[in-house]
């Protein structure tokens, strides 16, 4: 059994081993080029045991040495070089300031962490990265494409259609891991049955059509570049930018292709560090067929979506010349009940018996509810840790009333509520980021530009397992709230990142890990990412365009697979019902070639509405039609507009979709009002 001592040790940062406790430990200032810096480490036991009895409680029994330039006062800690009991915050005008102070709070904010003792457990529950070949093999089974490299997979048909969807970048990747597990098979002496890439990717005249396409894209030079933002003087990887500048993300061609062209043809400038005032303000340039954001799209499609994602997250890394290892899968033990230390799937199924179409857990639900109720103009939120021992107790009185309805939420103080939201979201047994897909988060600023850094993210938002999205968007939500109100409560972009980035990254099993030169960039690293998922959350819940394209492609092939091997006797019934059907069809187009489109609402009773087809028809407009015309019990903005059919499952259209654009792409789909949930 290991003294209080001994797990201190155990536990300490291995920034710490090589110094003594009471001696300063002073870093020069290292610019790094994502944009926050870390400026200086103090380790001083005395200060610590100096703090308040309440709040070392709550940073636990391990009395862990090290400062980080933090005083331990009532008042917030002081500048360097600012006089008595002035606030860092006051001086956020200055980048200087930004960068020396906001960073502390991120040392502050892991040391509270390691002190409250999560950090004890970290040793069984070690992340590992899967070995060569074994790697390569989980990501082709993840992609659906199980059946190259094992010809008892199910799924063959279902592979080819979707091989066929492939970009040159996108079948790059695929071939470059078909051949590194062929190898690695080799290696060890093993049968195997992959086949040869060549075979896999045979050229046809689609591919070739569009590398011929590609290929011209290139060659155009850079008109089109600037026009799409791609680097560009003007762009916002260049010094000078300035704080308005804008640049569109082209949602319409693979992020991959444009890193390759890119790549090919400028030079890498690396992006300088920015505040909040200073990111660049990204639009998604507008599409006449609509944005598809996160939960617009069926099950069964966004199953597709998420295994061309896949591809499309490693063509962009392969592309740039960056390796990403995933983590194998944690096998820890896990609590089965309960709402802290709880898997987040295990969260919500208590939560969907109660409420059903949960999809964020009810308990950070009414921890966000209660810290908003109090007001977000109170200084320090999120920053400043609540009492220990009321955080303590309040914890252990939620364990056993919450589900009851019995927990007095009125007595529960603000900092208090923060300190248990951050708490939940680090005590995950599971990281919210996942384990897989960790090393990809981390690694997303290795990328040249600031779009590609957001264009990763986008693809690695939409990788997450749906529980895991739903609750990391629930959260970047409310950050940005905070950050809205920061003028009041002095929490700027950069103040929450910095504060949240190691609740969220400094999950258990990884920290001990890491080296100190790591960790260092780790503080700046994890921060740049949390800012970019608050600043950007609007792009980053947006499915591609190409990516959706891709899926009409893949669902239009299986059908054609599916007609041409269906058995005879199938055949003749199938012959009979597509007559129906195609008179039905012909119907329809003469509708809509004279002019008009059929709308359904079989959810309130009605049987179909012809609305005249114009080139300004929009989704809103069809909705607002169908609201006067009806007498509803809902809402009309709980109203939408759904595209079915044709080569799409169902697809609940943004307003801002013009019909007969998105006719053209899909002239077989159905149009279906419904009443959705927000």
């Amino acid at each position: 059994m290991l003294s209080g001592e001994s797990r201190a040790a155990a536990v300490r940062p291995k920034l710490h081993r090589n110094f003594p406790n009471n001696v300063a430990l002073k870093m020069s200032r290292q610019q790094d080029e994502q944009g926050v810096v870390l400026t200086a480490y103090t380790s001083n036991t005395e200060a610590v045991l100096r703090a308040k009895e309440e709040q070392t409680e709550f940073l636990g029994a391990s009395r862990k040495t090290g400062q980080y330039n933090v005083q331990r006062s009532k008042g917030p800690a002081a500048a360097p070089g600012s006089g008595p009991g002035k606030a860092p915050y006051q001086r956020c005008s200055s980048q200087d300031s930004l960068d020396e102070q906001v960073m502390v709070d991120y040392f502050k904010e892991l040391e509270i962490i390691q002190r409250s003792g999560d950090a004890e457990t970290q040793e069984d529950e070690q992340l590992k990265v899967a070995d060569e070949g074994e790697q390569e093999e989980a990501w082709l089974m993840e992609a659906g494409l199980a059946t190259l490299f094992d010809e008892s997979a199910s799924g063959g048909e279902d592979s080819i259609a979707l091989l066929s969807t492939l970009t040159r970048t996108q079948a790059a990747a695929v071939e470059r891991r078909v051949e590194t597990l062929k190898q690695t098979l080799r290696k060890r002496n093993k049968p195997y049955t992959v086949p040869d890439v060549r075979e896999i990717f045979k050229p046809s005249p689609d591919s070739q059509s569009k590398q011929d396409e590609a290929e011209s894209t290139h060659r155009s030079g850079s008109s089109k570049l600037e026009v799409e933002g791609m680097g560009n003087g003007a762009g916002p990887d260049v010094p000078g930018g300035g704080a308005d500048a804008e640049t569109d993300i082209n949602l319409e061609v693979s992020f991959s292709e444009q890193a390759l062209i890119y790549k090919e043809g400028l030079k890498v400038t690396q992006p300088q560090s920015e505040a909040d005032d200073r990111l660049p303000d990204f639009r998604v340039s507008q599409d006449k067929t609509g944005q598809t954001k996160v939960g617009d799209l069926s099950a069964e499609d966004m199953k597709k979506v998420r295994r061309l994602v896949l591809i499309e997250m490693s063509a962009l890394f392969d592309t740039c010349g960056i390796e990403v290892k995933a983590h194998k899968a944690l096998k820890v033990k896990v609590r089965e009940s309960g709402l802290f230390g709880v898997p987040l799937s295990t969260l919500l199924d208590q939560d969907q018996r109660r409420i059903p179409g949960t999809k964020v857990p009810l308990i950070l639900q009414h921890l966000i509810s209660h810290i908003e109720e109090q007001g977000l103009d109170t200084e320090g939120v999120l920053r400043i840790p609540g009492a220990a021992t009321r955080v303590k107790a309040v914890c252990q009185e939620l364990e056993h009333k919450f589900y009851e309805g019995m927990f007095p939420w009125e007595s529960l103080k603000q900092h208090d509520a923060a300190s248990l939201l951050k708490l939940f979201i680090r005590e995950l047994p599971y990281p919210l980021l996942t384990v897989e897909y960790f090393n990809a988060f981390i690694s997303v600023l290795k990328l040249p530009t600031k779009k590609q850094q957001l264009q990763a993210l986008n693809l690695l938002v939409l990788l997450l397992p749906e529980p895991n999205r739903d609750t990391l968007k629930a959260l970047m939500e409310f950050f940005q709230r905070v950050v809205d109100r920061k003028d009041r409560n002095k929490m700027t972009l950069n103040n929450v990142a910095v504060v949240m980035a190691p609740n969220i990254f400094m999950c258990k099993g990884f920290r001990s890990k890491i080296s100190e030169q790591q960790e260092f960039a780790m503080a700046t690293g994890t921060a740049n990412i949390v800012r970019l998922l608050i600043r950007y959350q609007n792009l980053l819940w947006t499915i591609p365009k190409f990516i959706l394209n891709q899926v009409r492609k893949h669902n239009t092939e299986n059908q054609r697979k599916m007609n041409r091997d269906r058995a005879v006797k199938k055949l003749l019934k199938k012959m009979a019902y597509d007559r129906e059907r195609a008179s039905d069809k012909q119907e329809k187009n003469n509708e809509a070639e004279g002019g008009f489109i059929r709308v359904q609402a079989p959810q309130f009773s009605m049987v179909s509405m012809a609305v005249q087809l114009t080139e300004d028809l929009k989704a809103s407009d069809v909705l607002a039609r169908f609201s006067q015309e009806r007498s509803l019990s809902v809402r009309r903005e709980d109203l939408c507009l759904y595209e079915m059919g044709g080569n799409i499952k169902e697809r609940c259209l943004d307003e801002e979709t013009y019909i007969k654009a998105l006719l053209e792409l899909n002239p077989s789909a159905e149009w279906v009002i419904k009443s959705v949930q927000h």
